[in-house]
């Protein structure tokens, strides 16, 4: 009898929703209303630096992040799905993050607010949204993920995010309108704890699991999924060392054996390298090939987004070489981010199969390529790399 019970309850388990194991898993706190409300005691979080303070602000339980104090996470918890909201002074002098599904610095979603932007309605990216993938913050290719944000440095504001699997729902002291809608989070994660970094203030921080309000669980659509002008078959080598400084020479590119491995874009067209690589502190060179079939000998305009350095060739002959370095002279707009605003290449097209060969060096957060004809006229195939 105790054998048959035992089976019983296993295979009830088994069809139990993830979000109650979760929710049990919160270090034995129990929810109302739907709601968790997540102690801001030192037990509960952890912080290696031993930067944060927890006391009563007008009886209320708050978490004082100081400057310097590194990464605190919730310690026991997992997130997947739900809703999250907390009270937030985000007083740091440059960057206030916080982080779900937070596997460890190499892995996590994230929100931060541009501090310095406090008071300014129009800053276009007060509010951002960038997941980390390993340990790359992919800010510099994801330049549409951001919104102006009217919020304070020394008041409280008012934080909620609606996660789904898929899709998250951001506000920020309105709670009738979202600020940013993120239609396909981006991370490599689909579970993980919460976590806060940069000095901060944070009070009444609470989590429904599962309750995602309607959002889809799966990706929104994606705006240039119609357009067939962008580029989004391309073939690349593994990637190497490449000193600062050096240029490509006939060395340097790909032999004629060389072994290629098909990549295609993802959303917006983006070819991204770091989601294979990471990123290399001392530079590295990868290169990526592809062919455009033309019908007739012609210019052609392809807008061309990149990071952080290219050098491009058509049919092996040099066409084009930029640098794009954030906070430098040389950035392209929008602020040294990839972008199919970054620059546009006059592509010499000759009737037949074209190559175009780029080499792509990077050491600084993400690396990619965004590649887009301005028309298709004439265009007999675009990105087939076995014409």
């Amino acid at each position: 009898m105790k054998t048959t019970t035992g089976l019983i309850l296993s295979f009830i388990c088994l069809f139990l929703p993830i979000s109650l194991f979760a929710q049990q898993k919160t270090t034995g706190l129990k929810a109302k209303d739907g709601f968790i409300d997540i102690p801001l005691e030192k037990s509960y979080w952890q912080n290696d630096s031993d930067r944060v303070s927890y006391e009563k602000i007008q009886d209320t339980a708050t978490m004082y992040i100081h400057p310097r104090a590194g990464y605190t996470r919730l310690r026991d918890f997992d997130f997947t799905t739900g809703t999250i909201e907390f009270d937030w002074q985000p007083i740091d002098t440059m960057f206030s993050s916080f982080y779900f599904r937070f596997q460890n610095k190499e892995a996590s979603e994230c929100i931060y607010l541009r501090t310095p932007r406090a008071g300014n309605p129009l800053a276009m990216d007060a509010l951002q949204y960038a997941p980390f993938i390993k340990g790359v913050n992919l800010w510099d290719l994801l330049v549409h993920y951001q919104a102006p944000a009217n919020f304070s440095k020394r008041k409280w504001n008012h934080i909620k995010l609606v996660i789904s699997e898929k899709q998250m729902l951001i506000y920020l002291n309105d709670p009738a309108k979202p600020l940013l809608w993120i239609p396909q989070l981006e991370g490599d994660v689909s579970h993980g704890t919460l976590a806060f970094d940069g000095e901060s203030i944070i009070a009444n921080l609470k989590v429904k699991h599962g309750s995602i309000e309607g959002l889809a669980n799966t990706p929104g659509i994606d705006p240039t999924a119609n357009d067939p002008r962008y580029i989004r078959h391309w073939q690349f080598v593994e990637p190497r060392d490449f000193p600062f400084g050096q240029e490509p020479k006939g060395d340097d590119l790909p032999e004629a054996n060389a072994s290629w491995t098909s990549i295609d874009a993802e959303r917006r067209g983006l070819i991204n390298i770091t989601r294979l690589y990471g990123v290399n502190p001392a530079r590295s060179l990868i290169w990526l090939k592809t062919t455009i079939k033309a019908d007739s000998d012609q210019q052609k305009w392809l807008d061309f987004g990149f990071s952080d350095e290219v050098w491009v060739f058509i049919n092996g002959r040099y066409a084009y070489a930029d640098k794009n370095y954030y906070a430098h002279p040389i950035m392209k707009p929008p602020f040294g981010r990839c972008s199919i605003e970054n620059s546009a290449i006059n592509l010499p097209l000759q009737k037949g199969n074209n190559e175009i060969l780029i080499g792509l060096a990077n050491n600084f957060y993400g690396w990619g390529i965004i590649a887009r004809l301005r028309d298709l006229n004439g265009i007999v195939a675009l990105g087939e790399n076995d014409l």
